[in-house]
Order: structure tokens, then sequence, then C-alpha cells
């Protein structure tokens, strides 16, 4: 993918809004490690628990895109996102952010590490495949994730809460990202890829839009079911 297309833009603003969206809750349990140090610790403990954290993630990130190489890996990880966009949705009103809490500075560094790195799978996935291989992609997109789950968790919650849009939109990103996955499986290309101006393209190139609508359709409506199945059950649940 060339720098500075439209393609490498668009690409570039749908890893920011995944960002966004699944940092959220790696912000909040990071956040809330290290809240009984010191304040001296706790920008200590931060600031090296970020460098602890780019080490993780940039190795996750570079395995996942090496590993989305390998044939059929493509379907399995673009099916796994769809998963994870459906219950960004699902799960909302219904979370829990209660976390560990350290009391010594290696242990602070260490649960923000192991944090990042456990509950970062999801975003690690969604930056690899809307970067499509392309590693200055995913440099930025670990550029842009790692000061929003260190530093922004108050920002990405408060912006969450007044825009709750925000999460349906990186909802349908993500299930974009997933059916574009999906689409590049080399092992799919009788269906949705082939060469040169035959009849065949067009049913192709249907194929590709109609995997493309049905994702979005089905994260978004299954997601609205689960949320409204989740509120019918529990009246006195709060919506975010």
């Amino acid at each position: 993918m060339e720098l500075f297309t439209a393609p490498w833009w668009s690409a570039l603003l749908a890893i920011i809004l995944i960002d966004l969206v699944l940092a959220g809750d790696n912000a909040i349990v990071i956040a809330l490690a290290a809240r009984n140090l010191p304040p001296t610790l706790q920008k200590k403990a931060i600031v090296w628990g970020t460098v602890g954290a780019i080490v993780v993630r940039s190795a996750m990130t570079v395995g996942v895109v090496w590993l989305l190489k390998i044939p059929g890996l493509m379907l399995v990880g673009g099916l796994g996102l769809l998963w994870i966009a459906y219950k960004l949705l699902a799960d909302q009103g219904d979370k829990d952010h209660d976390g560990p809490v350290a009391s010594t500075f290696w242990g602070a560094m260490k649960t923000i590490v192991v944090a990042d790195a456990l509950m970062g799978v999801d975003n690690v996935l969604g930056v690899a495949g809307a970067a499509h291989g392309s590693f200055d992609l995913v440099v930025i997109g670990l550029l842009v994730s790692i000061p929003i789950v260190v530093f922004g968790s108050t920002m990405v919650l408060k912006l969450v809460e007044r825009f709750p849009i925000i999460i349906n939109l990186g909802a349908a990103v993500l299930a974009f990202t997933a059916a574009k996955m999906i689409v590049s499986e080399q092992l799919l290309d009788p269906i949705y890829g082939g060469p040169g101006n035959t009849p065949s393209e067009n049913i192709q190139i249907a194929a590709q839009w109609a995997t493309y609508a049905l994702a979005v359709a089905g994260v978004l409506g299954g997601g609205w079911l689960a949320t409204r199945r989740s509120k019918s059950s529990n009246p006195n649940l709060i919506p975010h």
C-alpha cells in the first residue's frame, strides 16, 4: 500500500477508530492497576510500563501480520474479528472495571504489561487486519494505541460515554475490516478474486460487497438484539 494514498489514509483512519474503541477497557484496567502507588511511583510505573507494553504489543502485532500471510488464517482472523466486533456491542452496559491493584512499583509495571498483552489481542488483530500487511501502518497503529491505552483512560471513557455512537461506528469498522480479511483470503479466490474482465468478475465483486454488507449488518443487528435482550432481562441495567 503506497504512502499517503486514499486507501492508505482510509486504513489509517480505520486503525485510529479501532484503537479508540478497543483501547477503552485496557486503559481503565491499567489506570486502576497502580492506583494505590504514590503519585511519583505511579508516573514512573506508567512510563516504564509503557516501554514494556510497546515491546510486547510490537512483537504481537508483527507476529499477527506474519501469521495472517499463512493460507487460511486470514479467514480465521476475520471470523475472530467478527466475534470481537459483536461482543463489543453485546457487552455494552455489562462492564466491570474492577481490576487488579498493585502496591509496589514492579507489581504495577508487571500488571500494566500483562494487562496490555492479554487485553490487547483484539486491538492487535484489528490493527493488523486494517493495515493489510503495511508495516508503516502497523507502526503508526502501535504509536497511536499505546498512548491511548496507557494515558488516555479518562479521555476514552468520557468520549465513549458522551458519544455512544462511537462504539457502533467502531464495531462497524471492525466488521468491515473482518469482511475485508475474509475476502482477501487466498483460499477463497475462486469466490472473491480472479483477474480479467470476465462475466464472472461482476459476480465476484457482488460477492465481495455482499460479504461486507452482511458482516456489518450482522454485527450491528446481532449487537442490538443482544443489548435489547440484556435490558429486557435486567430492567435496572443502566445503558452506557
